[in-house]
């Protein structure tokens, strides 16, 4: 990366984000400890933050603190998956709801989650959130394999009160990974 302010200054830009800062390796190291204490509510099926655990593999992770007016995610962040990874239902925002509409191969579960009832499962069932692309960050700045992600309640509590924040219940939290790779001309 040429310069380690340009992702940051370009996410800093964004609307809707509070802040904005690089993790350290140390509050990382924490992080991860207590994400792999996470389990789903209820108990009853596991959940696995594939996104985070992607995360945490990239040389940079920038932490951002935002309000609702941060645009939505390009992709679900939550699907629900079988034992082989068969996708049994995933979450749906208001910006792609209507594409769901008029589907009889679905059964509503929230106003934004779906369940697809033909999929037929094999057991172990889990909630993942996946790696979620984010699109401001590219080799045109300097960054490559970029993944975002949200850590979990606890975890982004620990994350917070470790760089000076408040547990706000208000804003929600995102982590930008991503490794170096010279800017594109």
């Amino acid at each position: 990366m040429t310069d380690p302010e340009l992702p940051l200054e370009i996410i800093k830009k964004m609307k809707g984000v509070r802040y904005a800062f690089y993790l350290d390796r140390e509050t990382v190291d924490k992080m991860v400890k207590e994400e792999a204490t996470v389990r789903a509510a209820g108990g009853k099926i596991n959940a696995e933050n594939a996104g985070f655990n992607e995360a945490v593999k990239r040389d940079h992770i920038i932490a951002i603190v935002k309000d609702p007016r941060f645009r939505p995610p390009p992709e679900p962040t939550v699907i629900l998956t079988d034992g082989v990874g068969r996708k049994l239902g995933e979450e749906v925002f208001p910006t792609n709801k209507a594409d769901y509409d008029n589907r009889t191969d679905i059964v509503w579960m929230f106003d934004s989650f779906v369940l697809f009832p033909n999929v037929k499962g094999e057991g172990k069932e889990k909630f993942v959130m996946p790696p979620v692309s984010f699109p401001e960050l590219n080799p045109a700045n300097g960054c490559k394999d970029v993944v975002s992600c949200s850590p979990a309640p606890t975890t982004d509590r620990l994350m917070r009160e470790s760089n000076g924040l408040k547990d706000d219940a208000r804003f929600a939290s995102v982590l930008v990974a991503f490794n170096d790779c010279p800017i594109a001309n």
